[in-house]
């Protein structure tokens, strides 16, 4: 039995060690925002944070957490108010199929912890996540205004 912390609460999960992250999450423990894409790590959508860190979480073993602390988008709004990135995304029309989005949230959330005021080129280089919409210009205007937020 692997316990986990995620959004700041403990999780028993009695799942094979060898089980995707993504898996645990969606399956056993019910958190479902963050979503299935590729399985191979390359889209972006299961994206969440261990430790701070975007983590595409299909690809990642649950014994490969360890006692890492997990935040997943159901964690990401804190006291009832939504992340300036959440809301920065609503304000800026960024959400069309909404494949993505979950996953897009967090890599920016990530990136804006790491560089509060990051330039094209630093959005660029950390915004791997694939948009099937194509609405990368919205979500550079959304880091852009969470980032003055």
């Amino acid at each position: 039995m692997a316990v986990l912390t995620i959004n700041g609460k403990k999780y028993d999960a009695a799942v094979d060690p060898e089980t995707p992250l993504l898996w645990v999450l969606r399956d056993a423990l019910g958190l479902t925002g963050t979503k299935y894409g590729c399985g191979i790590a390359q889209c972006g959508a299961c994206t969440v944070h261990i430790d701070g860190v975007p983590t595409r979480s299909c690809a990642v073993p649950l014994e490969a957490v360890g006692d890492g602390k997990i935040t997943t988008i159901e964690g990401l709004a804190a006291n009832g108010m939504l992340h300036k990135v959440q809301k920065a995304w609503l304000d800026n029309d960024v959400p069309q199929c909404g494949y993505c989005q979950s996953g897009m949230i967090m890599a920016a959330a990530a990136l804006l912890a790491e560089k509060p005021n990051p330039t094209d080129d630093d959005i660029d280089a950390a915004m791997t996540n694939i948009c099937r919409c194509g609405t990368y210009q919205q979500v550079r205007a959304a880091i852009h205004a969470a980032a003055r937020a």
